[in-house]
């Protein structure tokens, strides 16, 4: 036989473990830029969304999903889900925690006029 077999040749050399990593180094660098880009800030959201609704207290103007405005009128206790809220004078009605969008706190005002 003329032809002799070609074997193709191992890449075990020092160089072969740096271009494996090479391959995995743009993955883990999008990955590093979705993380501190989308899913950390949405976290610190729903963080300081649990924490808001948790501090509600009697008197508490609120905003529901729905953009229904009231003031909270019965203590919400913890395990409870559904609020109390007056929207109008006389009117209550009961919304679930989970859809108040936003508590109004009132700021004073720093006028400087006399």
């Amino acid at each position: 036989m003329l032809i002799s077999a070609a074997y193709a040749q191992d890449a075990s050399g020092p160089l072969a473990s740096l271009s494996n990593i090479g391959q995995f180094l743009p993955l883990v660098l999008i990955f590093g830029v979705f993380y501190f880009l989308l899913i950390r800030p949405q976290q610190q959201k729903q963080k300081d969304m649990k924490k808001m609704l948790g501090d509600l207290r009697r008197g508490d103007r609120v905003v529901t999903g729905g953009g229904i405005l009231g003031t909270v009128t019965r203590p919400p206790k913890p395990e409870d889900r559904e609020i109390e809220v007056e929207i109008a004078a006389n009117t209550r009605v009961a919304v679930l925690r989970e859809t108040i969008s936003s508590v109004i706190r009132p700021q004073a005002a720093n006028d400087t006029k006399k």
